[in-house]
């Protein structure tokens, strides 16, 4: 039998790596996710449709991506762990470069789909590989490492192609990051570890339904994805539509102030290196729900008529959200001790679920009614969060 001594810890050089290369991976993927948010409107203009039907560019991306965690929940453990990383990673960056020549929207649609489906291998089983091949003592630390490249690259990608696209064109810009993704796609495959506590076995499709089955009623992990479906749903919702708010009086901010909001994530980074810190002094739990109430803080403050106060609000918001969602991950990882590809992909099921149900629905919400029913309505779902994560207590929920 390995001895747990055998994983990955501080200062190995196996561990360097392993952070680095996590961190590459989760860049690459959130980059190429979000790269054309930006740039719908030239993409409207380009191929002279409404802006909402370019919108699924973006959507495609996110439908495959859950597509691709249904297929991996079941077979992602039937293939090596850093083979299925790294053919996400090359295939998805080709895909994007090849987007760069396609003359057809609908054709682009399709390859959208297409790339977020193989890109979901990656988040199918980083989590997996990670509690599998990196001590206990430094999980935290290489979970954030993992969630502060989602953080970046989802930020950096809108930043970098809204740069790009207006100097060189949208296509160019897409042309740059999937070049861009493909030399970290090749710098993973160099440099991230095999693993060495795990080996590819033959798909067991009942052994696999029935631990679905189990995480899916299992009162304790079930909290979990209805906590992480709430706060992602939540957190979407106001980066959608808080361009609205701020555009509107008291404000009435223009359009270049506002792009800066996307900076904003750069807390959400704080908030997962924060948590990685911090679950080595305090129970998971605690720091989940104290995570939790910090957000409802912040989201309370974003009801202010003052700008500096709102911006404020927004800061708190973005930081506790990524801390919560972090850990909230990381106690899903560490809580399943069989099938942890079933288990995480689960959990990214209803991640993406909360952002797409709660993120569209309360368009219509804040169209019927006002930001401050709107907020309210968010308040509420953070609430039920919040009592989901206090209900949470477990014999599992301990000091990593």
């Amino acid at each position: 039998m390995k001895n747990l001594l055998e994983k990955a810890d501080q200062g190995s050089l196996r561990f360097r790596y392993i952070k680095l290369c996590i961190f590459f991976s989760g860049l690459s993927v959130f980059a190429q996710l979000y790269l054309f948010q930006p740039m719908l409107p030239m993409a409207a203009e380009h191929f002279n449709v409404s802006v909402g039907d370019t919108s699924l560019l973006v959507s495609s991306s996110t439908i495959g991506m859950a597509l691709g965690l249904l297929f991996f929940a079941f077979k992602a453990d039937s293939y090596s762990r850093k083979g299925l990383m790294t053919f996400s990673l090359v295939s998805s960056a080709l895909l994007t470069i090849i987007s760069t020549w396609i003359p057809s929207l609908s054709l682009l649609i399709a390859i959208g789909i297409f790339k977020g489906f193989v890109v979901s291998g990656v988040s199918a089983v980083a989590l997996a590989y990670l509690t599998e091949e990196v001590s206990a003592a430094v999980i935290g630390a290489a979970i954030s490492m993992y969630l502060s490249g989602n953080t970046i690259g989802g930020m950096s990608g809108r930043i970098l192609a809204t740069i790009l696209a207006g100097e060189f064109g949208w296509r160019n810009a897409v042309l740059v990051i999937g070049i861009e993704s493909l030399v970290l796609g090749a710098i993973f495959w160099k440099l991230f570890p095999e693993s060495k506590f795990f080996n590819p076995q033959k798909t067991d499709y009942h052994l696999k339904a029935k631990q679905m089955k189990f995480f899916l009623t299992n009162p304790y992990m079930l909290r979990l994805y209805l906590i992480a479906a709430l706060v992602m749903g939540v957190f979407v919702s106001v980066y959608n539509y808080l361009t609205f708010r701020l555009e509107a009086q008291p404000f009435s901010l223009s359009h270049f102030i506002i792009a800066f909001i996307f900076l904003m994530y750069i807390f959400g980074v704080f908030g997962t290196m924060t948590v990685g810190r911090l679950s080595k002094r305090f129970s998971s739990n605690s720091i989940l729900r104290c995570s939790i109430l910090s957000m409802l803080v912040g989201a309370l403050l974003l009801l202010s008529e003052n700008l500096y106060i709102l911006i404020f609000g927004l800061g708190l918001f973005t930081f506790s959200f990524f801390a919560a969602h972090t850990m909230a991950s990381q106690m899903t990882a560490l809580y399943a001790k069989r099938g942890k590809s079933s288990a995480t992909s689960i959990y990214w099921l209803f991640y993406y679920f909360g952002s797409s149900i709660l993120g569209s629905g309360t368009g219509y919400l804040l169209h019927s009614y006002s930001w401050n029913v709107f907020i309210a309505f968010l308040i509420v779902s953070v609430v039920i969060a919040l009592i989901l994560a206090t209900a949470n207590q477990s014999p599992k929920d301990k000091k990593n």
